[in-house]
């Protein structure tokens, strides 16, 4: 299996792989972060800034994209909840596996996982649209038992249990980031609200605005919760990506424990 890895690495990482870098988040960290840290890109196809083009289902393709890399930020794969088994199989599942292990090979001592709200998704398909409301008190905390609302969050809990592994065995820190909505346009309240909660087809177009409300995460504090998981103090992390929003059903205990501190909040 090799080496483990130095269980106490630099806090403060310099060269960072990205993942997916051609995405919505991607480009997120690309243009806030791309000024802090040395980013390399790794995409699946061209893209119009210079990345190391592999799938990330093929180890042997990926693994030079790691040499040097003092961490890496994992936002590749599928994204979509209605992602066909075989597509979550390959990119979520197989992918998230080789990225981590191309990561312990080349010696990086830190990795941040794209996860998901949908690893405990269950919990809010039972209690929509009631738990959008400004007075409902319910909250989902980081270490609720895992409840996938579909393949695709079961390749969600994939991720995170492998993480936690990776830590526990090679000494890796490691962050599993359950985000929220990310929009391209950063816009609670724009048309791209009508498009969100597909999976909940009986939601109003006014419950789907409120959920947006409750779970959006602005660009802003996506980034600063990417940089605090880079240079956290930390063995193994799950928390959520959200802002401060005035309906929020996430907890912010695991983001606050990584130092994040949200500066944006959606419009009640």
């Amino acid at each position: 299996m090799g080496p483990s890895i130095d269980p106490r690495p630099p806090l403060a990482p310099r060269r960072v792989l990205l993942t997916g870098a051609e995405g919505v988040i991607g480009t997120v960290i690309r243009e806030q972060l791309g000024h802090a840290y040395d980013l390399r890109a790794l995409t699946w196809r061209p893209a119009s800034f210079p990345s190391h083009v592999a799938d990330i289902a093929d180890l042997a393709a990926i693994r030079p994209a790691f040499d040097g890399m003092d961490a890496v930020v994992h936002m590749a794969g599928t994204p979509h909840v209605s992602s066909s088994w075989d597509e979550v199989l390959r990119s979520n599942i197989v992918g998230t596996r080789n990225v981590l292990e191309a990561a312990r090979e080349a010696g990086v001592g830190r990795v941040i996982l794209a996860s998901s709200n949908h690893a405990v998704g269950m919990y809010e398909i039972e209690a929509a649209p009631a738990i959008y409301a400004d007075h409902d008190p319910r909250v989902i905390a980081e270490d609720a038992p895992v409840r996938p609302d579909s393949d695709y969050g079961v390749s969600k809990v994939f991720a995170e249990a492998i993480g936690r592994m990776y830590a526990d065995r090679f000494g890796m820190r490691v962050v599993c980031l359950r985000i929220g909505s990310v929009l391209p346009d950063d816009d609670p309240t724009g048309p791209s609200v009508l498009a969100t909660a597909g999976w909940m087809p009986w939601l109003t177009e006014d419950d789907r605005r409120a959920r947006l409300r409750a779970t959006w995460l602005s660009q802003r504090d996506c980034a600063e919760l990417i940089r605090c998981s880079l240079e956290a103090d930390v063995r193994f992390e799950i928390a959520y990506g959200v802002s401060d929003n005035p309906r929020r059903f996430w907890s912010l205990d695991g983001a606050r424990a990584l130092g994040f501190v949200p500066r944006d909040r959606a419009p009640a």
